[in-house]
């Protein structure tokens, strides 16, 4: 690529899949912070960039991209790396999985994490379906048989993209005695793996997420911004 990306991001955010990623990929990139206390997403300068003021955004050559799989996706091919090539018999299982993650997992942490938006005279009642249907999903996740990529030492946009939410999992949205990384081995031996990247390992050092970031997650202490 001739041209720096500029990763728009805040601590402990979506944005952390894609700085993963991007570690993995050796590319060159520019961090800009995205402060979420003055909440600078719904900036106008940043809708401008994102119309649904979300985090990330990563500007590009082709211009500003958002959607966390999107921009994973698109690097991904970009660079012939941490997917199956279009012309790979594995690639279907591969973007199977990639949209799960997006369209399934992460939907549901959000409604974890943001009950109000989508319940908001019963957050709780919400909250305590949606710590069940998580379960479920990651029951289903253990048990694929589709997936090389959970248990596989090569990276992936998968595990960029499945080992923040693991995190978010143990920290966020209330009560987190739902989860116990414990109850599912393949995914608990996925995170122990994968915190010890060296791609994951400066991802956490550049936020403050600590020495186990995935499998024995604390609170984020960022040098800069703040996650809300």
């Amino acid at each position: 690529m001739e041209q720096i990306l500029r990763l728009h991001y805040a601590p402990d955010n979506a944005s952390l899949c894609i700085r993963i990623a991007l570690e993995e990929l050796g590319l060159p990139f520019e961090p800009v912070l995205v402060d979420r206390s003055t909440s600078a997403q719904k900036s106008e300068q940043y809708l401008a960039m994102n119309p649904n003021g979300l985090i990330p955004v990563l500007e590009t050559p082709q211009g500003p991209m958002f959607e966390t799989a999107a921009i994973l996706l698109w690097l991904a091919d970009k660079e012939q790396k941490l997917i199956p090539a279009p012309s790979s018999p594995e690639r279907a299982h591969a973007l199977q999985w990639l949209f799960w993650l997006s369209n399934t997992f992460h939907a549901s942490l959000r409604m974890l994490f943001y009950p109000d938006q989508y319940s908001p005279n019963d957050a709780e009642t919400l909250r305590t379906a949606t710590r069940a249907r998580l379960i479920k999903q990651l029951d289903l996740l253990e048990a694929a048989q589709t997936a090389g990529w959970r248990d596989q030492d090569a990276p992936t946009i998968h595990a960029c993209y499945l080992a923040p939410m693991l995190r978010w999992s143990g920290l966020y949205g209330g009560s987190t005695d739902w989860f116990d990384l414990s109850r599912w081995p393949k995914l608990n031996a996925f995170a122990q793996r994968v915190e010890r990247k060296p791609a994951v390992m400066r991802a956490a050092k550049a936020e403050g997420l600590g020495s186990t970031p995935i499998s024995c997650p604390s609170p984020c202490n960022p040098p800069e911004g703040t996650a809300l």
